[in-house]
């Protein structure tokens, strides 16, 4: 059987730079803790802005759980990077300590967005949890080095009774699995997801 490759692509969908592009992203892929299928190419012809498109999905293995999509939109001299919409895979200005942006030719551009995802991944990704009559009601992923929270969920039914009625007397809409950290005190258990760890 085949082995998948890291940023797979059809030839005939990528032009010469865009693959010496990929390629050398693909090369450098092969040493991060992620698999092939966490790695994507989306050709131009498949994208709204008409530019070659990777991305990294970065999950939570121990719960098959998606956490965070990270790529980069290369036109053949210049690159973008960021946090991407999971759906249209557009660029969100909003998480701004993602961006990155560089100028160059395709093997420099794909270097240094190799780094950029390196760098990304080495980051301290915990999964925050919080338990009742031992179930998780409550996840939140952030990284260790900020508190910035990734993405997070809460499940109602889950919950202590007492921290739901609080809860509904403080006037807190349960819109969209969002939770509200700090009224929901310490977490039960802090989970290394991956990168680099604080506590070493």
């Amino acid at each position: 059987m085949d082995e998948i490759p890291w940023f797979e692509y059809d030839e005939d969908d990528l032009d010469v730079v865009q693959r010496a592009f990929v390629d050398v992203l693909a090369a450098r892929a092969k040493s991060w803790l992620v698999g092939p299928l966490d790695t994507v190419v989306l050709p131009p012809t498949n994208t709204s802005n008409g530019q070659l498109i990777v991305y990294l999905d970065i999950g939570d293995p121990q719960r098959n759980r998606g956490v965070l999509t990270v790529g980069a939109h290369f036109d053949a001299s210049v690159v973008r990077g960021g946090k991407l919409h999971n759906q249209d895979f557009t660029i969100l200005q909003t998480a701004s300590e993602f961006t990155f942006e560089a100028a160059g030719g395709p093997t420099e551009l794909a270097n240094r967005t190799a780094e950029w995802f390196e760098s990304v991944l080495a980051r301290p990704l915990v999964r925050c949890e919080w338990h009742h009559a031992g179930r998780v009601y409550a996840v939140r992923y952030e990284y260790a080095d900020t508190g910035r929270g990734l993405s997070e969920g809460f499940e109602t039914p889950l919950a202590p009774d007492a921290l739901r009625k609080q809860l509904a007397a403080d006037g807190v809409i349960r819109g969209r699995d969002r939770i509200n950290r700090a009224g929901l005190g310490q977490p039960d258990m802090i989970v290394h997801v991956r990168g680099v760890r604080l506590d070493q």
